[in-house]
């Protein structure tokens, strides 16, 4: 793979820092804050943030090379940042930007900077002509006595005026941008508060209510409100922050994939949050009600014995999911005869439970396909797509995921989307193009790996379903639930609305296969043989007993780099897959991220990187494996997909990465979204499948021992699974039945 350097107005080059900043001999520095005046803006990128600047350091310290995000910082401001020094191998020595904090220039030269940098219709000149008149009193005369600027040489009533309205607004941003940074908001989070309310208003509103931060702008959490809140003196059990508290709890519940919340497991947990009993949080409640931060459902005690609190977003989603639903299975059925279809290409014969899944699709306005793997979904599948084109009907198929999708198109010989592909999201409309009021122009729909589903996403995609389309939802009920909020599979099959066929026959093919029958065993509540295949023999299936984490990740090091390569032949960046139950300790994705670059994409002088300010630091490099982690809709990149860096531009802090459909280009402040895909969590594997799966289960996982996790991690493998942990831990997993439940009303409004 060749490296070719950027040539766009996106990742302009900055010749400036080897000339300017070559790399000093001896240790780096080990101060962590830097103060000083903005000498020259060397390079700004407006769109994320990112800048380049020289800093004239006080106490006659010299000057700095600062790089970071630095938005609306202005040349001859004065600044404290924090951060670090590092030595860039091209650039090099920096001090990467962690905070920033403006401060008003107190030198001649830096008001001169300032005025000509920040003030519209005051140039160089004209700003050196002020302040040589009034010295270093000139910002205090523009705020008290604008007027006399009329002493100036050149100033008249008519540029007077000018001038006046333009220090007015630019000392408004100035003074929200100082107040904001002061209370921790980095100088990007800063601008988005003065956008939503405006310079002169952004200050007194967060003042009044802290709070609004947490609810109104993202990238601003409930904690970081919190903080200044409490620096202020707000009263611990102020409905201000009880009712952002509660509102906080049930967004950490959605993420954790409740619909959700039972009113007293909302307060219990929001209660310990803000350290207040639970009676505090009578008042916060009533205020996040009457401003639309919680949504109610009160509904018969036969159906729920309290209350269910819902975010509104997730509420009006659940809702309107139903719905159409509704409306869908309330279509009449299809006229016409249902082509049978039995025998198939090579041979095979369908089985009755088979046909009868062709025969639902083909007469249900919706229904269900499920089963384990090797029972011929896919087979299924095939056929039923076969049987509606022969009855001259438009076919649309898709997935969540991209490989998903793939794997389906692979199967059908028909062409398969990305559900968000499949629904066009529309940038400029901020919706996607198919929707309500522009159904999908297809008669029969298929939709994979459905267990993957989450609601919001679910009410995208069924609002743009026409009425009278058939809708064929395929899936594994028993693995994970979706990442997002809900378990729609789950709940549309306990609805007792939809025709649901379970596939259960193993096919021969899949009965040779150890993967395939240990998954059924698992999925059956029994522990399947741990037990290797004969010294010098090949099999699909390992287990090696492993107890210490810290050896685990040793050990898993050594099998992706060198003895599955070499036994297997499996190469290790694109066909090897570390499958893990969590992201922390010493066997989770972050430290077998870490542990799993060193070995396969080690530093190298032709693999530029990009460093990133975090705890611990994260590096992208040329050639690392990484996972988008939210939907960004802008980029058409999706939670889920998994790429490969393939191009880096450090001066520009930003690199290319091509995923299966797309090339996209992210910044440094995008990279939140990314993670390295070396190791990844099993729930996030949903969707996939990968050629060989190394997947660890030790007592350090004991929160996450469920038969669903482990038989999800097993499926995902397609010829080789390795297994590394204590047969206590396998056994806890198989045992445990109970998966955490997930509240949601879906299934209750399908049957109303």
């Amino acid at each position: 793979m060749s490296f070719r350097r950027p040539t766009s107005s996106h990742s302009p080059q900055l010749p400036f820092a080897r000339r300017e900043s070559p790399v000093p001999s001896g240790p780096l520095p080990t101060e962590t804050t830097l103060s000083g005046e903005v000498k020259r803006i060397v390079f700004t990128n407006p769109e994320n943030g990112y800048a380049v600047l020289r800093l004239k350091r006080d106490l006659q310290a010299g000057e700095a090379v600062l790089a970071g995000n630095l938005s609306g910082v202005m040349e001859g401001v004065r600044i404290e940042v924090t951060g670090h020094w590092l030595d860039h191998p091209q650039f090099g020595r920096q001090f990467q930007v962690e905070e920033c904090h403006l401060q008003l220039p107190t030198t001649a030269n830096g008001i001169i900077k300032f005025l000509a940098s920040s003030v519209p219709g005051i140039s160089t000149k004209l700003s050196r002509e002020i302040v040589k008149h009034f010295g270093l009193q000139t910002l205090d005369i523009l705020e008290k006595e604008p007027y006399r600027l009329r002493e100036v040489h050149g100033i008249g009533s008519g540029k007077l005026k000018q001038l006046v309205e333009a220090w007015q607004k630019s000392a408004d941003t100035r003074d929200a941008k100082i107040f904001l940074q002061g209370i921790g908001l980095t100088p990007l989070l800063a601008d988005k508060v003065i956008q939503k309310y405006g310079a002169r208003s952004a200050p007194e509103i967060v003042r009044k209510n802290p709070y609004r931060l947490a609810t109104e702008i993202e990238g601003v959490g409930f904690l970081t409100a919190d903080r200044f809140a409490l620096s202020q003196n707000i009263a611990p059990d102020s409905p201000f922050r009880c009712g952002a508290a509660l509102a906080y709890t049930l967004d950490q519940a959605q993420q954790d994939g409740q619909v959700c919340l039972p009113q007293s497991r909302l307060f219990e947990e929001a209660s310990q949050l803000v350290n207040q009993p639970v009676s505090a949080l009578d008042e916060g409640y009533r205020h996040a009600m009457e401003n639309g931060l919680i949504r109610e459902e009160n509904i018969s005690p036969e159906v729920t014995p309290e209350p269910l609190c819902y975010l509104p977003f997730l509420y009006h989603a659940e809702l309107q999911l139903a719905e159409v639903l509704r409306t869908l299975l309330n279509a009449p059925p299809a006229q016409g005869n249902v082509p049978i279809i039995r025998e198939l290409p090579g041979g095979g014969r369908l089985n009755d439970e088979q046909l009868q899944a062709v025969h639902c699709a083909l007469t249900s306005p919706v229904s269900i396909l499920t089963g384990g793997p090797g029972v011929g979904k896919t087979t299924t599948v095939s056929a039923m797509v076969k049987a509606a084109l022969l009855r001259g009907w438009s076919v649309k198929l898709a997935a969540p995921t991209g490989r998903a999708a793939k794997r389906l198109s692979e199967a059908t010989g028909q062409p398969a989307a990305t559900i968000h592909r499949l629904l066009q999201f529309n940038t400029k409309l901020n919706q996607f193009a198919f929707n309500l009021d522009a159904p999908l122009p297809c008669k029969f729909l298929i939709l994979d790996e459905v267990s993957m589903l989450d609601v919001p996403l679910a009410r995208s995609l069924f609002r743009a379903v026409r009425p009278g389309t058939h809708v064929v939802l395929v899936g594994d009920k028993d693995q994970l639930p979706s990442v997002g909020p809900g378990s729609v599979l789950h709940d549309l099959i306990h609805c007792g609305r939809i025709p649901v066929t379970e596939l259960r026959q193993i096919y021969r093919q899949a009965e040779g296969s150890r993967i395939i029958t240990s998954a059924h065993e698992v999925n059956c509540g029994v522990v399947p043989k741990l037990v290797n295949p004969p010294k010098g023999t090949r099999g699909d299936f390992y287990f090696y007993a492993c107890e210490d984490p810290l050896q685990t990740a040793e050990f898993i090091a050594s099998l992706v780099s060198r003895s599955i390569p070499q036994f297997f032949g499996f190469q290790p960046q694109e066909e090897i897959q570390v499958l893990t139950p969590m992201r922390r300790g010493e066997c989770g994705t972050i430290a077998l991220n870490q542990t799993l670059q060193a070995v396969l994409n080690p530093p190298s002088p032709d693999k530029p990187e990009l460093t990133l300010n975090s705890d611990p630091p994260r590096i992208f490099r040329l050639g690392d494996r990484v996972m988008q982690t939210k939907n960004n809709y802008e980029k058409q990149v999706f939670n889920g997909e998994m790429g490969r860096i393939i191009e880096v531009n450090p001066s520009a802090k930003s690199f290319q990465v091509l995923f299966d459909q797309a090339k996209v280009e992210y910044q440094a402040s995008d990279c939140k979204e990314l993670l390295h895909a070396y190791a990844i969590t099993i729930h996030k594997s949903q969707g996939s499948e990968f050629p060989c799966v190394i997947m660890p289960l030790l007592p350090q996982h004991y929160m996450m021992l469920q038969r669903n996790l482990l038989y999800t991690g097993m499926t995902r493998a397609k010829k080789l699974y390795i297994l590394l942990g204590n047969e206590s831990s396998v056994r806890t997993a198989v045992r445990n039945n109970t998966p955490m439940q997930r509240y949601s009303l879906l299934s209750w409004r399908l049957c109303r």
